[in-house]
């Protein structure tokens, strides 16, 4: 997603290295460690290093990646939301984190919901997983409302965790 998405109170846009200041802050939030994982990014150029690294090959390849979600009113970043490509999956990933102090305030419904239309519509993807860590039920709920069906257990590459496997078709 090279592009700007906009919804009712967000702008939703690629991550770039400009974002590494908030990037390290939300990667060291407790629920993304718990959650995600410590990806041990303690720097703020350890942080560029990572959106170089993750983010820009997944955009470049495929047109999307991870996006950083900003509040419209103010230009508060608070959060990302992204389609993810696992070179040894079939259908791209969904995921999202939020500071602490946006969640629960229909953000991360509204960016995710606008990236899924963005899927089908602008890459033409018919389906799409989510994972998530079963003691996480505010994913697990999001997703669900989302209208992401519990497939299973699942894996992703170089993570050993047991996840559960949401999926869902794009046939709006």
């Amino acid at each position: 997603m090279k592009k700007t998405i906009k919804t009712q109170r967000l702008h939703i846009r690629p991550v770039t290295t400009d974002d590494a200041p908030f990037i390290l802050e939300l990667m060291n939030t407790p629920k993304w460690i718990q959650f995600i994982g410590d990806r041990n990014v303690k720097t703020v150029e350890e942080a560029a290093i990572y959106i170089k690294e993750k983010a820009f090959s997944q955009l470049e390849k495929y047109g999307y990646g991870n996006n950083v979600i900003i509040k419209k009113d103010d230009n508060v970043k608070l959060g990302t939301c992204g389609l993810y490509h696992r070179d040894d999956r079939k259908d791209p990933d969904i995921g999202f984190a939020f500071l602490p102090e946006y969640e629960r305030k229909g953000y991360a419904f509204e960016a995710s919901q606008q990236l899924i239309v963005a899927a089908k519509e602008d890459y033409g993807l018919s389906e799409l997983s989510a994972y998530t860590l079963e003691d996480n039920i505010s994913s697990r709920k999001l997703l669900e409302r989302l209208g992401f069906i519990l497939k299973g257990i699942g894996h992703i590459p170089n993570n050993d965790a047991e996840l559960l496997h949401y999926h869902r078709f794009l046939d709006f």
